[in-house]
C-alpha cells in the first residue's frame, strides 16, 4: 500500500497499474478514487463558472449600467490577484493540507458568489461589489489552481501523471467549449445576477467533492516549514522553476507564449469582424471549432507524447500554436478560401495549447520536488497568468497603431521565439519524463 503525501494511506492499486502509464484519460479516473473526486469538483465548478463568464459582465452592463472605463476595471479585477499575490500564494499554500484549501476555497467562493443576487434582490449591488467578489474570488481562483496542479502527484502515481493531466485537460476543453452556451440559456431564462447563483452552488457541490478526498495533502508533512520567512519561501520557488535547465527552457517558452497568445486573443474577433466581415453565426462556429480540436488534443495528447517524447511533443504543440496564427493572417478576399484557411487555423489554435498544456504541467509536477512544487507552480502562475493582461495592453496598442493582420503575424513571430527557447533547450532529445534530480528535493 502506498503512502500519499500527507502520511494517510493511499487507496490500493495494482503494481501494473503503476508501471504502465493508462491508454485512456478516463481510465485513470476509475483506478484512483481521490483523483476521481478532485477531477469532478473541479468539473462542477469550472462548468458553473462558465456561466458567470456571461452573467457577471451582463449583470454590470444591463443591470448596473456600467461604462466602458468600469467594464474595463472589472476585467483586470481577475488578472490582479495573478500579479499582486501569485509567489507568495504558493508558500502559502506549503503551510496548509492541501484538502483543507480546496475545500475552503470554494466554500469562500460559493459565498462571494452568492452576495451578488442577493444584493440584486434586495437593490443593494453596486459596481464595486462586483469589483470585491471578482478581486476575491480571484484570490481563491488563484489559491485553488496552485494547490489543485501541487496535489495531483500525490493522488496518482508518478507514471500515470500523463494521463491524469490529460483527463484534466479534457474537462477544461469540453466545459470551455460548452459552457459559454451553457451560460447563455442559463442567463436567458433566469436575470443575469441571479444565474451567477448557479455557479455558487457549483462551488458548493465542489466543495464537498473535494471534502471527500481521504489524502491530506503534503501541507500537513510540511507544517515545520510553517515558521519560514514568506521572502526566502518565494526566492526557493523562482530558484527551483530556473534553476533545472529543462524547466527553465518550459517556463520561458510559455511565459513568452502566453504574452503572444494573449495578443493574438484581443484582436481575433475584430479581425473576423472587421477584415473578414463574418457574421457573429460564422464567428460562433469558428470559436466552436477551436474548442473541439482542444478536446481532441486532450485526447491524443498522452499517446503521441508517448510516441515522441515530452520534449518533442512541448515543441510541436506551441509550433502548431505559432503557425495558427500565421494561417489565420493568411486568410484573404475569397470567401470559400478564406472559410477553408479559417478552419485550418481555429484547428491548430484549439489543438496546440493541449499539447504543449498537458506535458508542462507534467513536467513541473516531476522535475519539481513534492517539498517544492506549490512554491513553483505560484511561481508559474505569476508569470504566465501574468502576461495576461500586458499581452492585452499590446494587443489592443497593436491593433490600433498596425493593422489587426499585421498584430496576427507579429503575436505568431512572438510565439516563434518562445518555440526556439525550447527547441535549442534539452527539450529536445527529451523523449521521457525524466526522474527528479537529487538535488531538487529541497530543504528538509
Amino acid at each position: 500500500m502506498s503512502i500519499d503525501e500527507g502520511g494517510a494511506a493511499a487507496p490500493p492499486a495494482k503494481a501494473d497499474d503503476d508501471r504502465a502509464p493508462s491508454r485512456r484519460p478516463w481510465s485513470i479516473l476509475r483506478r484512483y478514487p481521490d483523483f476521481r473526486r478532485l477531477f469532478v469538483g473541479n468539473s462542477i465548478s469550472l462548468l458553473g463558472s462558465s456561466v458567470t463568464v456571461v452573467a457577471l459582465p451582463l449583470t454590470a452592463v444591463v443591470y448596473l449600467d456600467a461604462s466602458p472605463a468600469q467594464m474595463g476595471f472589472l476585467g483586470a479585477a481577475a488578472w490582479l490577484p495573478h500579479l499582486v499575490l501569485g509567489l507568495p500564494a504558493g508558500v502559502w499554500v506549503d503551510r496548509m493540507p492541501y484538502r483543507r484549501i480546496l475545500v475552503l476555497t470554494d466554500l469562500a467562493r460559493t459565498l462571494l458568489l452568492g452576495s451578488v443576487p442577493v444584493l440584486a434582490v434586495l437593490g443593494l449591488l453596486q459596481i464595486w461589489h462586483l469589483y470585491a467578489v471578482t478581486v476575491l474570488a480571484g484570490v481563491c481562483g488563484l489559491l485553488e489552481a496552485v494547490t489543485a496542479q501541487s496535489f495531483t502527484p500525490a493522488l496518482v502515481p508518478r507514471q500515470q501523471l500523463l494521463p491524469a493531466n490529460s483527463a484534466l485537460m479534457l474537462s477544461n476543453a469540453t466545459v470551455n467549449t460548452t459552457g459559454s452556451a451553457v451560460g447563455g440559456v442559463v442567463v436567458s431564462l433566469l436575470s443575469a445576477p441571479a444565474a451567477i447563483a448557479v455557479d455558487a452552488v457549483s462551488f458548493l457541490l465542489a466543495g464537498l467533492c473535494k471534502a471527500r478526498i481521504r489524502a491530506p495533502g503534503a501541507g500537513a508533512v510540511h507544517a515545520e516549514r510553517r515558521q519560514r520567512h514568506l521572502g526566502a519561501g518565494i526566492v526557493e520557488g523562482v530558484r527551483v522553476v530556473f534553476a533545472h535547465p529543462t524547466m527553465r527552457a518550459v517556463t520561458l517558452a510559455a511565459t513568452i507564449g502566453a504574452l503572444a497568445g494573449q495578443i493574438q486573443n484581443v484582436v481575433f474577433v475584430l479581425y473576423l469582424v472587421r477584415d473578414l466581415r463574418l457574421t457573429p453565426a460564422l464567428i460562433g462556429v469558428y470559436i466552436a471549432i477551436s474548442g473541439v480540436a482542444g478536446i481532441l488534443g486532450a485526447l491524443v495528447v498522452a499517446p503521441v507524447t508517448r510516441r515522441i517524447g515530452p520534449g518533442r511533443c512541448f515543441v510541436t504543440g506551441m509550433l502548431i500554436a505559432a503557425v495558427a496564427g500565421l494561417v489565420l493572417a493568411a486568410a484573404g478576399s475569397l470567401v470559400a478560401l478564406t472559410l477553408v484557411i479559417l478552419a485550418v487555423a481555429q484547428l491548430l489554435r484549439g489543438a496546440g495549447p493541449s499539447l504543449y498544456g498537458v506535458n508542462q504541467q507534467t513536467l513541473r509536477q516531476t522535475l519539481i520536488a513534492p517539498a517544492l512544487l506549490s512554491r513553483a507552480n505560484a511561481t508559474w502562475r505569476f508569470l504566465v497568468s501574468g502576461m495576461q493582461p500586458l499581452g492585452a495592453l499590446l494587443g489592443g496598442l497593436l491593433g490600433s497603431l498596425l493593422s489587426l493582420r499585421a498584430t496576427l503575424v507579429i503575436s505568431s513571430g512572438v510565439m516563434l521565439l518562445g518555440t526556439a527557447i525550447a527547441y535549442v533547450s534539452p527539450l529536445r532529445s527529451l523523449r521521457e519524463i525524466p526522474a527528479p534530480e537529487r538535488g531538487d528535493e529541497g530543504p528538509a
